[in-house]
């Protein structure tokens, strides 16, 4: 359960030890004679059990080690066959490292289809250098981003060309934002990279978030143990460990080198997309069937891979552990699943300016799973802890707008609705 005030939201996640035995010794044999001689043999000569033993014993452990050495051999190899494209972008990136002119923000949007909210971010850019900021959008394959497709021709042409069909709750909703980040790294002036939805919203103008943003030498990942829901699938290990588990909002802000370490991985990316993986949505047509299809395992990718694989890099202490895009969450049942935590619609109703500035106040974040109170600052600075909110519909981004929040309003704009 996830519980927002104007101070804070709460986060509501939720060997046997081997023994061992002394082998008996063999019994002493007596003889007629007192048995003397028997002793000697037994001094000289061990029983066939004792030897049995030892003999299976070594060929069983030399047999696990040659098991064990040709699976790390297979490992190895089939690891460095990925080692050639990843240093090769690599190269190309340091090649490219210098750049003349202020450093910029990526924004990377993340759409179903077109951008809904495209009037408001056009307002908000207007107010911006455009030498600070470039952007990129994730859309269905084929879809264009023009004068009959946007309101605002900051979008134009802004469709990755190599986009692919997203599906909530699977891995490729990961391998989208790895595509998203791999493209605009392709620019050696982009600096930070925010990752944001097509229902997403700023709160501030661009100068406040640019500051905000770059006075930072840290990425802002959302990222906290996941102790409750068991969505850690033990086939991980021991590629990815339990202790690394992560979970976390999907929505990141990272600087340059975290953004090239989710781009170059490919080894837990791989480990993502065979083990982590969505339970089948409850079909009441098909019955009992149901419940042997609710026992799968449930994993949802975009919510674990970025903040474990930088757990797994050991680069959690170059994080503010927190996410600086608001949701509001509320437990209700859909088709998706029986019970579950669902981001809450903003509405034109309930975003007013009280309800804007209540989350413009909260100064803090409290994760419970690890009794952790994540104070919001910048550089060292207190600061509120978010920039931007979801999920917003259209009327509540126009009163957004015609408060002022972001930019100067023009409701001419929004008279031509595109295709």
């Amino acid at each position: 359960m996830i519980k927002y005030t104007s101070q804070m939201f709460n986060f509501m996640e939720r060997n046997s030890p081997f023994q061992y035995g002394a082998v008996k010794e063999p019994e002493k044999l007596q003889g007629v004679n007192g048995g003397g001689s028997e002793k000697a043999m037994m001094k000289k000569k061990p029983s066939l059990s004792v030897r049995h033993v030892f003999w299976f014993g070594s060929k069983f452990v030399i047999s696990i080690s040659i098991v064990l050495c040709v699976f790390t051999l297979l490992r190895l190899h089939s690891q460095s066959k990925l080692q050639p494209s990843i240093a090769a972008s690599r190269r190309s990136r340091i090649l490219d490292d210098h750049f003349d002119g202020p450093p910029k923000i990526a924004f990377l949007f993340l759409a179903r289809r077109n951008l809904p909210l495209d009037f408001l971010w056009g307002s908000f850019f207007e107010n911006a250098d455009v030498a600070n900021f470039s952007i990129y959008v994730h859309s269905e394959p084929g879809f264009v981003f023009d004068e009959f497709t946007t309101r605002s021709p900051f979008f134009y042409g802004r469709q990755m060309s190599k986009s692919i069909q997203v599906l909530w709750g699977e891995s490729s909703m990961i391998e989208a934002e790895r595509l998203l980040l791999g493209t605009a790294l392709e620019d050696p002036a982009n600096q930070r990279f925010v990752l944001l939805s097509d229902s997403c919203v700023p709160l501030y103008n661009f100068s406040y978030i640019y500051n905000y943003v770059m006075s930072s030498p840290r990425s802002y990942v959302d990222s906290f143990l996941d102790v409750k829901e068991g969505r850690y699938n033990a086939k991980m290990s021991p590629i990815i460990p339990k202790e690394k588990w992560r979970k976390g909002s999907q929505w990141i802000t990272l600087v340059r080198r975290h953004a090239e370490v989710v781009v170059d991985d490919e080894l837990i990316f791989s480990v993502f997309k065979r083990f982590c993986k969505r339970r089948p949505p409850v079909d009441d047509s098909k019955g009992k069937k149901n419940l042997k299809l609710q026992k799968q395992h449930n994993c949802i990718p975009d919510e674990h891979y970025v903040q474990t694989l930088l757990a797994m890099s050991d680069l959690e202490g170059e994080l503010e552990r927190r996410t600086v895009t608001y949701t509001l969450w509320n437990q209700s049942t859909t088709k998706m699943e029986r019970k579950g935590w669902h981001p809450i619609t903003f509405s034109y109703a309930n975003a007013g300016p009280q309800q804007i500035k209540e989350i413009k106040d909260i100064n803090h974040v409290y994760y419970e799973s690890e009794y952790r109170t994540e104070w919001c600052h910048s550089n060292s600075t207190s600061v509120p802890c978010f920039l931007f909110a979801r999920k917003f519909s259209r009327g509540a981004a126009m009163r957004l707008l015609s408060e002022g929040v972001v930019g100067p309003f023009d409701a001419t704009g929004l008279l031509s609705t595109p295709h």
